[in-house]
């Protein structure tokens, strides 16, 4: 063996002695583009571009190919039930620890302001494409800043690639927090200046668009705004040098701004957008937002996903309804009977889903799906309900049977059978989609998740996955800012235009009157129309009342149906709503369904949001290496 070793080395060096050619070592590398091969092509810069735009921040900080559209976090604040044991914890907790949602990649800043400084001098470029590529760059520079202030509050302002000299003394490198006020101020000024030099083409989705600059400025004015307002609620979230907070007589300033961006999009001076409202179906028009890419004039801007390119997801197969499923597999994300509830009549009335009359009786229904009957379209939209269907095969979604004595004979295995009363041969006694309490993959609240769901054949399926793409910007976003900014400016018949507009497309026709816009009203709105887009958490934020929704209490079932369409009803647990059928022979009641409000035996802490949350924790390895930050409050 030591001989064989010995060979070897000789030969390796024989090889290397034999290789001092000047010529052959100087060759360039035939692996990689020299700076010069990549600034001077315009495809090279492109796909620079590219992989910045693969970095955007969405949902999830940690957002992977499969967390589509940051699907881990869409059962959060209770909106829905994870249905994984692996998950079960995210609900016997109390709370977030306050590194929650944070965010500080200037790794991924420095490459945008050397993209911008590099393209800036790239002189061998078309006039035209160097100043398109710069908007670019320069809007998904700002949309990281907006993600980084939605997070961390104010942070070093940093526009310029910065460069170490080796001297020892890296101070001049360290750079304080800038104020809250400071970073949006940056955000809004920089789509101002980028929206001319962007296209106005609603036909372009998943690149920068003069709409994508101006929607990022309506969203980010509207925030500072509501935290120049809103912040006066708690002032211990706030800091001296302005780091965290806003000050109040700056509100009207912000929604002014935000206003009139929202009104160049709604004009059409940035293209043609419009509510998507191309199908029948009120419910599936709205679930066809997210999945149908022809012609869709609704969407602005978006992480697009081609089977072609090799880029795709499986949010379908994760889940969708696992009952028949392509892979027999998913049901992962129950929305919860809260969310359910939050789809008003469409007399524009808030009620509960009716399970019982006044005098306590259960309330019978013909067809599992009569109990939805008359709500909000978007409910069915949003939510997969049980008795409806899904690439034609209806969900398996009932608990059991019911006796005339109140007896529930149900199992403990999806689609269980057993014999009736009076039978002999056993039958089917609980669906295959269950709800089981603690059978994972399986709607245990009653539901499963209806948007973002791909209806394409072999989207469920492993090796095919599905290419929905996730909406980053939409047309009813605007609208609902626009509402919004205008009921702060004190322009509430404007404010309900706007939020009529977005109304009459759920099936909600008899329009709200200017004295019926109210703060409740305008939360509401968002949290039906925007439900699991990413908009909740700093929604609750931006508006200070997180802890007042998330106090850490559990919630009873006398409370579910109380204070519905209030901004800060609480809403600590997720609950299901189960169906039985009423297997009573003889009786008018027999084959008739039932309901049933349901705590789920894994749901067994309470979320509690506490101050400390607002902001997210600036991490102890980053102030140790920038003395110069302050921490957040109450951390």
């Amino acid at each position: 063996m030591k001989k064989i070793f010995q060979i070897l080395s000789i030969a390796v060096l024989t090889l290397g002695w034999s290789c001092n050619d000047d010529e052959f070592l100087n060759r360039p590398p035939t692996g990689q583009l020299s700076e010069d091969q990549i600034w001077n092509d315009e495809g090279q810069v492109l796909s620079v571009l590219g992989d910045l735009y693969n970095r955007y921040v969405d949902i999830s900080t940690f957002k992977t190919i499969n967390d589509v559209p940051g699907w881990m976090t869409v059962s959060d604040f209770n909106e829905a039930f994870w249905s994984e044991a692996g998950r079960y914890n995210n609900f016997q907790n109390s709370g977030w620890d306050v590194r929650s949602w944070s965010a500080w990649d200037y790794g991924y800043i420095r490459e945008m302001n050397l993209f911008i400084q590099k393209c800036t001098a790239a002189d061998k470029l078309a006039p035209a494409v160097r100043e398109r590529y710069l908007a670019e760059a320069r809007f998904l520079r700002a949309s990281y800043y907006f993600e980084l202030v939605k997070r961390m509050g104010g942070v070093p302002l940093i526009l310029e690639p910065m460069v170490y000299d080796f001297s020892g003394d890296p101070s001049y490198l360290q750079h304080p927090r800038a104020k809250e006020s400071e970073i949006y101020d940056f955000v809004i000024k920089e789509a101002e200046e980028i929206k001319d030099k962007l296209p106005a083409s609603v036909a372009e989705k998943s690149r920068a668009t003069k709409a994508a600059a101006l929607a990022m400025e309506v969203r980010a004015a509207i925030y500072a705004g509501s935290i120049a307002k809103y912040g006066a609620n708690t002032p211990q979230v706030s800091l001296p040098g302005g780091e965290v907070g806003i000050p109040a007589n700056a509100a009207n300033g912000y929604y002014t701004k935000a206003l009139a961006a929202a009104k160049e999009i709604i004009s059409g001076n940035a293209g043609a957008y419009a509510l998507y409202t191309k199908k029948p179906d009120l419910s599936e028009n709205f679930a066809s937002i997210f999945y149908d890419k022809a012609n869709n004039p609704e969407v602005i801007f978006v992480e697009d996903f081609k089977l072609q390119s090799g880029k795709v997801h499986y949010f379908t197969g994760w889940n969708q309804p696992r009952y028949g499923a392509e892979e027999e597999e998913g049901g992962r994300i129950n929305p919860s009977l809260q969310l359910v509830e939050a789809f008003e009549k469409l007399d524009n009335t808030f009620a509960p889903i009716p399970t019982n009359n006044a005098n306590g009786t259960p309330i019978y229904y013909n067809e599992q799906t009569d109990i939805f009957a008359g709500r909000d379209a978007r409910l069915a939209g949003t939510v997969m309900l049980p008795g409806t269907t899904f690439k034609g095969r209806k969900v398996d979604i009932w608990a059991g049977y019911q006796l005339a004595n109140g007896t529930i004979i149900s199992g403990d295995d999806r689609g269980a059978q057993k014999t009736l009363p009076g039978k002999t041969v056993p039958e089917q006694v609980v669906g295959f989609d269950g709800p089981i309490d603690g059978f994972e993959f399986t709607a245990q609240t009653g539901f499963y998740l209806r948007k973002y769901l791909d209806p394409v054949v072999g989207s469920g399926q492993r090796g095919v996955n599905s290419e929905v793409w996730l909406v980053r910007y939409r047309f009813a976003e605007v609208l609902l800012n626009a509402a919004e900014a205008a009921f702060e400016l004190s322009q509430t018949a404007e404010a309900a235009g706007y939020m009529n507009q977005v109304r009459a497309r759920a099936g909600l026709a008899t329009p709200l009157k200017a004295s019926e816009i109210n703060f409740d009203r305008l939360v509401h709105e968002r949290r039906v129309e925007l439900a699991f887009e990413g908009h909740l958490l700093f929604d609750m934020k931006r508006w200070r009342i997180a802890h007042q929704i998330l106090d850490g209490n559990a919630i009873t079932a006398a409370e579910l149906s109380k204070d519905l369409g209030k901004a800060t009803k609480r809403n600590t647990q997720p609950w299901g709503l189960w169906s039985y059928k009423i297997y009573d022979p003889g009786s008018l009641n027999n084959g008739k369904w039932v309901y049933k409000q349901v705590k789920l035996s894994r749901v067994t802490g309470a979320d509690r949001f506490q101050l400390g949350n607002y902001y997210s924790y600036i991490d102890d390895a980053i102030i140790s290496n920038n003395p110069k930050l302050v921490r957040n409050p109450n951390q």
